[in-house]
């Protein structure tokens, strides 16, 4: 049997999404006639992201609890309520043969309804200290595949897997991508490509960085590619005036942007670190700390203690932020040795070994 359906669930940002995007392509080249169908929050980014990728998405009424008291936290049971309902509803009509969550908050009802009615379920944890969606669903899902070592202080040992995180396809040959992407974006050769990402949804304290730091990047002679998020993009697209600077709310062909980068800066989320690791090029982490148990820093901390990336904190930008950029800029032994040794940590089967234990429950 090759017809299968399959239902995803995972969004909110891109750590979420592209994951699981990623195993859905694999399962797709392996099994041509599946059905596939995503679920995801309705007013978050997966509504569009997941039909540019050419999978169909339904969404539900849901959001996350905000860690402080507010006012929106009254509606999170009836937001519950209703995506329990729908869930319930949409796994009635589509009768999947796997239910797979990566995280997010529409993967919770999704897969807690998809659990409770014997459909074999797989989670895929991307950190290193889990959110609590997954911590929840762990206690009814068959398997659990995990991206770092010691999850089974939050999961039951015999359900983990360790395969890594699933990383787009078209990253996998970025080391020959360098002349295309930086004609692509029309930078110049004899120049450092400085590329600035802070996540899918963007960073205030990045962006922030950046603007400062403008007239500091000439004097290195370095051109600077920066996503800045689709909130930030109407405060910084003033700068795409300026010579050696281009500003964008979101960059579509990664590969193409990893690949004209000489140095990238950016946040700590695992699916970057993940990406970053397979890229293998030079990295300074700035972890976000706003995360449940500061685990960007810990994301991070994992590939510098292997001499694998730079890491400055939030609360050191001022201090240590030029010396740290200068010297690397500086630097092509260092350069070379950081790209090296983070590529050393990428876990390339990643995608395949998800979609292989995802095989083993559909021919249960």
């Amino acid at each position: 049997m090759s017809n299968y359906k399959i239902i995803l669930s995972g969004g909110g940002t891109g750590g979420h999404i592209y994951p699981a995007i990623a195993i859905a392509n694999e399962l797709k080249s392996r099994y041509p006639k599946a059905e596939f169908l995503f679920v995801g929050a309705k007013d978050k980014m997966e509504m569009e992201k997941v039909p540019q990728a050419g999978y169909a998405i339904e969404g539900l009424w849901i959001s996350g609890i905000q860690r402080k008291l507010t006012l929106k936290n009254l509606s999170f049971p009836f937001k519950l309520l209703s995506s329990l309902l729908r869930s319930r509803k949409i796994l009635k009509q589509f009768k999947p043969d796997v239910a797979i969550g990566t995280g997010g908050f529409a993967s919770g009802p999704l897969l807690q309804m998809a659990a409770s009615n014997g459909v074999p379920s797989l989670i895929q944890e991307q950190n290193s200290y889990p959110g609590i969606t997954n911590k929840l669903l762990s206690k009814k899902a068959d398997k659990i595949c995990v991206a770092y070592d010691n999850l089974e202080r939050f999961f039951p040992k015999d359900k983990i897997i360790k395969t890594g995180n699933p990383v787009r396809e078209d990253l996998l040959d970025v080391s020959n991508k360098s002349i295309e992407g930086k004609n692509h974006f029309k930078v110049k050769h004899n120049k450092t490509v400085l590329l600035v990402l802070g996540g899918s949804l963007g960073s205030r304290r990045i962006n922030q960085l950046i603007e400062s730091k403008l007239d500091f990047f000439q004097t290195q002679n370095v051109e600077v590619i920066w996503q800045c998020g689709k909130l930030y993009y109407n405060e910084y697209k003033k700068y795409n005036n300026q010579e050696g600077i281009q500003v964008h709310a979101f960059l579509n062909d990664m590969s193409l942007a990893y690949g004209a980068a000489d140095v990238i800066i950016s946040r700590a989320g695992a699916s970057s670190v993940s990406e970053l690791c397979i890229v293998g090029k030079p990295v300074i982490f700035i972890p976000s700390p706003n995360v449940a148990e500061d685990h960007q820093t810990k994301n991070a901390k994992a590939i510098v203690d292997k001499d694998g990336a730079l890491l400055i904190k939030e609360s050191d930008l001022d201090v240590d932020f030029e010396n740290t950029f200068s010297t690397l800029i500086q630097s092509e032994n260092k350069r070379k040795e950081l790209g090296n040794n983070i590529k050393k940590l990428a876990l390339v089967n990643a995608t395949k070994d998800i979609a292989n234990e995802i095989e083993k429950l559909l021919k249960k």
